[in-house]
């Protein structure tokens, strides 16, 4: 559904990106960890069309959607979740959701009943409908970041990008995001690439996960094996052995 093949970003001298490939397919929690500064939000910037690489192609149902301007690729179907929730704050939880709607789908930008129709839809698969008519700036930090989620998926997209949307929850909050990721690939079959630092929660989620260091991939496949690499461990605690790492945990 949504690959990534040799994808290369350099920022001047500094190599963010070094021939990155993946794919997600539908129904599929891809997760994208790594040490901070090992490309995992470039690469998100990239296939949003943030960011034009270097070098390389992303392609969404084989069409190379490479460099496409970002209202372009969610159009297309490949919508965006911010770790810090972008909203406007001088609208209810309805109408932030009806805006994502309204500019993600040409049915939607054509018609403000089915734009509030797909809004009204997603907010009650999020469990948020009681609270569609309340200004966003009265919701906490974990409401805030749903509501952002809701945007993403009101458009109905084949993909949504997630960046680290469990920072700054609590392990309850963490626990309630992890189910909705779930049900969003069970019930939606939407596929989602997923990037995080919470790594219970992705190790717990994903059906595969991919781990970036200095830009390269280092190791991806299933989470207890990706767990297991002494390449990964060595990456996040600098040793190379997974018992160590353990010792070291304790």
């Amino acid at each position: 559904m949504l690959e990534g093949e040799r994808l290369t970003k350099a920022f001047g001298g500094t190599i963010a990106l070094r021939e990155v490939g993946f794919s997600v397919r539908r129904g599929e929690i891809l997760g994208v960890i790594g040490p901070n500064g090992a490309g995992k939000t470039t690469l998100l910037n990239v296939v949003s069309g943030i960011v034009r690489p270097n070098a390389g192609a992303v392609r969404l149902h084989s069409h190379d959607i490479t460099g496409f301007p970002p209202h372009t690729v969610a159009r297309l179907g490949v919508t965006r979740v911010l770790q810090t929730p972008r909203l406007f704050p001088g609208m209810t939880v309805l109408e932030n959701v009806m805006v994502k709607a309204h500019f993600g789908t040409r049915a939607a930008a054509r018609d403000v009943a089915a734009a509030r129709e797909a809004a009204e839809s997603t907010l009650r698969f999020m469990g948020l409908e009681h609270r569609q008519e309340q200004p966003v700036t009265m919701l906490g930090l974990q409401d805030k970041k749903l509501v952002e989620l809701a945007g993403a998926l009101a458009p109905r997209p084949a993909v949504v990008l997630v960046d680290e949307v469990m920072s700054g929850l609590n392990p309850g909050e963490i626990e309630g995001c992890m189910l909705l990721l779930r049900r969003i690939r069970e019930e939606l079959h939407v596929a989602i690439v997923w990037v995080e630092h919470v790594m219970k929660a992705i190790m717990g989620t994903a059906d595969r996960v991919m781990v970036l260091n200095y830009g390269h991939v280092i190791a991806a496949g299933p989470p207890a094996e990706v767990a297991a690499n002494p390449a990964v461990v060595e990456a996040y605690l600098g040793v190379s052995d997974p018992g160590q790492a353990a010792q070291a945990g304790t």
